[in-house]
């Protein structure tokens, strides 16, 4: 249920757009992200930015040429980004780490003690369902 505890906790402020980061979500994750590879130039991309962007293309669902221009990186250093994070692993360990620092926020263990298989799982197992070999 919709309550007036979550409108303040979801309500936006300031930036451009509602997808933006807040100072507080940006503390948590700014940590996460690779420093520049070494031997290049220095790195230009205020990195905060290039997040918004992409965060701004994953809600909006809109092709990368429709990234608005006011205050992001260009499309291709927003798109390079998105990409190189995606073969490095970067994006794997960021949600590892969301996931287990939301785990450990709401007094949980860091990591699941139980698991569940539901019967119809286990069902399409016995019928021949593709087994893999350990």
């Amino acid at each position: 249920m919709w309550t007036p505890k979550h409108r303040e906790t979801y309500k936006r402020v300031g930036g451009r757009y509602p997808s933006d980061l807040t100072d507080e979500e940006w503390a948590l994750l700014e940590p996460l992200i690779p420093p520049a590879k070494p031997g290049g130039r220095p790195r230009e991309t205020d990195m905060r930015e290039a997040m918004n962007a992409i965060l701004y293309i994953l809600r909006t669902g809109c092709p990368w040429r429709y990234l608005p221009r006011d205050g992001f990186p260009p499309r291709s250093t927003v798109y390079n980004i998105f990409r190189n994070f995606q073969r490095d692993g970067v994006w794997q360990a960021i949600w590892d780490r969301l996931y287990v620092d939301v785990r450990e926020r709401s007094g949980r263990e860091a990591s699941p003690t139980a698991a569940i298989i539901d019967s119809q799982s286990v069902k399409s197992a016995e019928k021949g369902g593709v087994m893999m070999a350990a």
